[in-house]
């Protein structure tokens, strides 16, 4: 899914999931150099470039 077709709950989970991943050693998968320091701004960059390898899963009844 592209990050614009998530909502803003769905957001917050995946945002909240990789910036813990990140601060527990996890490697970044956007190399900007070390811009960032904060967990958080590196998730939000690798959201916004569609590099996050996490997803949601929705039931049958989201679509209705």
């Amino acid at each position: 899914m592209k990050s614009k077709e998530y909502t803003r709950f769905e957001k917050a989970r995946i945002l909240g999931a990789r910036a813990l991943q990140i601060s527990m050693g996890a490697p970044q998968l956007l190399h900007e150099g070390g811009k960032a320091i904060d967990p958080l701004d590196i998730a939000t960059m690798e959201f916004e470039n569609d590099l996050i390898p996490i997803t949601a899963r929705r039931t049958i009844d989201d679509y209705n």
